[in-house]
C-alpha cells in the first residue's frame, strides 16, 4: 500500500481501529484479562489460507467455533479468554477481521 493509500485508509477507520504492519490494533472499551494480563487493546494479524483451513478443520461444521478458532489464532489469545470480552469489544474484533478480508483498499 503506498503512503497516500495508507493514509486515506486510515482516515476511513474508526478511531478505535488503527492499522499497523500486520493488520490492525483494536482499543477495548472495557479493559480485559486476556491470558492473565490486563489489556486494553488486541492486535489482530491478517489471515493466510493455513489459518482459515485449519479454523474450519476444527469446528465441525460449527460457524461460532470456526470463527472464535479463527480470531483465537489471529490474536494470539486463547478461546476461552475471548470469550470473556464485552459484547462491544468482541464485535470490534468481527469488524476488524472483515476489514482485513476485504480487498477495497480501506
Amino acid at each position: 500500500m503506498t503512503q497516500t493509500n495508507q493514509t486515506t485508509a486510515e482516515k476511513n477507520l474508526p478511531s478505535w481501529l488503527h492499522l499497523t504492519e500486520e493488520g490492525f490494533r483494536i482499543s477495548l472499551r472495557h479493559p480485559t484479562e486476556l491470558s492473565g494480563v490486563l489489556v486494553d487493546t488486541l492486535t489482530l494479524r491478517a489471515p493466510c489460507v493455513r489459518d482459515i483451513r485449519a479454523a474450519q478443520a476444527a469446528c465441525n461444521g460449527d460457524e461460532e467455533k470456526r470463527e472464535m478458532s479463527l480470531f483465537s489464532s489471529l490474536t494470539q489469545t486463547p478461546e476461552a479468554d475471548l470469550m470473556a470480552l464485552k459484547l462491544v469489544d468482541y464485535m470490534r474484533l468481527q469488524k476488524g477481521y472483515f476489514r482485513l478480508v476485504q480487498d477495497d483498499e480501506v
